[in-house]
């Protein structure tokens, strides 16, 4: 790695803002159209997960959309994520969803294998919903087998998240094309110069995995199973086991010591990988000074990275599905909803948004402009497929990766059983 104690601008891009504390479940009674009233209003359910902010803003964008739209009264249901899709489990399978939610790609083949969600191109060919004006192709993120199951309300993509004063204390610089090489020797430089762990536990990040196979021409996931073998996984583990005990990767004991709070903002280590739009927790929690740097490549260019998101669906039995639809459209192109909204889930989805939103704190302008450098370096493609059971996968990936870490279970074994797991999932 070249020694710089200047980091550049352009390289890393920094990054601030609070930590969001986790709000309850509210109150929820009935399927959308229960309580209609009788002047011919209808009411919608819109579930959601998410801290605080979030919650506060939808609320705005709901009450923005009742004004204009006074026949429609939306009844908001939100919790964290995992209470999140445990009680919509339920719901599925007592048929009783809400009528419009939040989503995310991993979800999508599960849910639409139960028949839970709308096709909205339906509601689109109907004059009800515009599926026009969205940015870099990040549409396609809510379409399984030519249906559109989902519609993005923003984008966001993988990316490491630095100490910028201990890389620059130690000498390191981190740029677009650096290698895996590069990037294990600056954290070996990092460790040897402070005395600290370069990484918190990059190796049982399931999609920073997915970016390491799509760099070797594989991928996570295909539409139908794994799009790698049990000797990939076990190569990927073992590497990062081997790098917990010579201490280049945090002690993930301590990890779990100092949670919720993150190993990297606790101090444990220089660097983590995460979703770009994730960052605002490392300033509010640390005390040093965090930002934004590229993800190493096997080849010096490709990254394997592409747009995320977060979307919003519609329940397939609900019995408004034009006003679902319109509250969908009003959420993800309004342009006063977006300025509301900014990019809590990500950078705004629709040019409309976009265009009406311009950042003005660190944090937010931080995560635009690294997007901005990610497109323009050319690297984005398309995101893989998530097949049916994707979630459990996921769930599975990271507990035995957690294992693996603590040392509890070698690698190979840890692979065996991942397949194992993912197996039962892809047939349930």
């Amino acid at each position: 790695m070249p020694e710089n104690g200047n980091v550049e601008r352009r390289t890393i891009l920094r990054v601030a803002g609070a930590s969001a504390a986790g709000l309850g479940l509210t109150a929820t009674a009935g399927c959308g159209g229960d309580s209609d009233a009788g002047d011919g209003s209808v009411t919608l359910r819109y579930a959601w997960w998410g801290g605080e902010p979030r919650t506060l803003a939808i609320k705005k964008t709901i009450a923005l959309f009742e004004k204009k739209y006074p026949k429609i009264r939306i009844k908001p249901e939100f919790t964290d994520y995992a209470a999140f899709w445990e009680k919509f489990q339920t719901q599925a399978s007592g048929g009783n969803p809400p009528d419009v939610f939040q989503n995310a790609v991993g979800f999508l083949r599960k849910y639409d294998k139960r028949g839970v969600l709308m096709d909205l191109k339906t509601q689109a060919d109907a004059g009800n919903l515009s599926l026009e004006n969205f940015r870099n192709g990040v549409l396609a993120n809510g379409q399984v087998d030519g249906k559109q199951l989902g519609v993005p309300v923003g984008a966001n993509t993988m990316a490491l998240v630095i100490d910028v004063k201990a890389f620059a204390k130690a000498g390191v610089e981190a740029k677009f094309g650096w290698t895996w090489d590069e990037y294990f020797a600056a954290l070996q430089t990092i460790q040897d110069k402070l005395r600290i762990a370069g990484d918190t536990g990059y190796f049982t990040i399931m999609y920073l995995y997915d970016l390491y196979l799509r760099q070797h021409g594989k991928a996570f996931f295909t539409d139908t199973g794994l799009g790698f073998t049990e000797d990939d996984l076990t190569q990927w583990w073992a590497d990062g086991y081997k790098r917990v005990k010579s201490g280049l990767v945090a002690d993930p004991k301590k990890i779990e010591q100092v949670s919720p709070k993150s190993g990297l903002s606790a101090g444990l280590a220089a660097s983590e990988f995460t979703w770009d739009n994730f960052s605002i927790r490392y300033e509010g929690e640390g005390e040093s000074d965090y930002g934004l740097a590229p993800i190493p490549t096997t080849n010096g260019k490709d990254t394997g990275q592409y747009l995320g998101s977060l979307m919003l669906s519609a329940f397939s039995g609900t019995k408004h599905p034009k006003e679902a639809a319109q509250f969908i459209g009003f959420m993800v192109h309004d342009p006063e909803a977006g300025r509301i909204m900014g990019y809590d889930r990500g950078i705004l989805a629709t040019t409309e948004q976009y265009d009406a939103f311009k950042p003005t704190d660190p944090n937010n302008k931080g995560v635009a402009a690294y997007e901005d450098e990610v497109a323009k370096a050319g690297v984005l493609g398309k995101i893989t497929p998530h097949p049916s059971g994707a979630d459990v996968v996921e769930a599975a990936f990271l507990r035995i990766g957690g294992e693996i870490a603590q040392g509890r279970t070698k690698p190979a074994d840890g692979a065996k059983a991942l397949f194992g797991e993912a197996e039962a999932a892809f047939a349930g």
